[in-house]
């Protein structure tokens, strides 16, 4: 049985809540997005059964997330869901918890943290004989290295592991599949920032820089950099 990637995303702030939910499906989910409560209850009576996650801001303009969350478990008193608010007091993170929630996290937040905690809360609902078919299924051989696409970790030449971003990851990947060949800077920007910027430009040097640093105990994978232009990600051919 496939994973299930569909979320309900409960956000009434419009710039926030299409630019999260342009990303999200950017990273593979299907996003439901409503901006009031009532449209989200409904929305997950009529669908409850296709969503793996709930993610639920609390000030909402007709009733607060916490009812929302409420009137769901008691649609689905096994939904998972998180909330994801500006209300950061203690009092309001406690209250969240103990109905249920699996996180709580506090605005303003990182997205690609975000995805990586939603990306667990999926992986953790599948029985354990299916997940590890997942991880299987999941991992990206290049040469002698090894990523772990769904716990974001770098394996090379059989050393232990190494964590990644969820950033690095994508980043990764993207190279891999033009190997051998010129990846044009704003190639790379367009298709994992979103786009062509200058200082976006300065944290893709960051990045190349690290994985560029972790792939020189490689015997045949290596990052080089093109100047003015971009990269090639060489795969030697005798272990591709």
């Amino acid at each position: 049985m496939p994973v299930k990637r569909q979320l309900l995303y409960i956000e009434d702030e419009p710039d926030l809540g299409n630019v999260t939910k342009q990303y999200l499906e950017l990273m593979g989910f299907s996003v439901d997005w409503c901006c009031s409560g009532t449209a989200a209850i409904g929305c997950y009576q009529k669908n409850h059964s296709d969503y793996s996650l709930v993610i639920i801001d609390i000030q909402l303009p007709d009733i607060d997330g916490f009812e929302v969350a409420k009137k769901i478990r008691e649609w689905n008193a096994d939904v998972y869901f998180l909330f994801l608010t500006a209300r950061k007091e203690k009092h309001d993170r406690v209250k969240g918890l103990r109905l249920g929630a699996v996180d709580y996290i506090c605005k303003p937040f990182d997205i690609d943290e975000l995805v990586l905690k939603i990306q667990n809360i999926i992986f953790h609902q599948i029985p354990s004989t299916q997940r590890e078919k997942e991880l299987v299924h999941n991992l990206l051989h290049i040469g002698d290295v090894c990523l772990n696409i769904d716990l974001l970790e770098l394996r090379i030449s059989g050393q232990t592991p190494i964590a990644l971003t969820q950033r690095e990851a994508e980043l990764l990947k993207y190279l891999n599949k033009n190997r051998n060949s010129i990846t044009k800077r704003e190639d790379i920007l367009v298709q994992i920032w979103g786009e062509n910027d200058y200082f976006l430009g300065r944290s893709l040097d960051v990045f190349i820089s690290r994985l560029r640093k972790l792939l020189t105990v490689s015997s045949n994978v290596k990052i080089t950099n093109v100047y003015g232009v971009g990269f090639i990600f060489s795969v030697s051919e005798m272990e591709r």
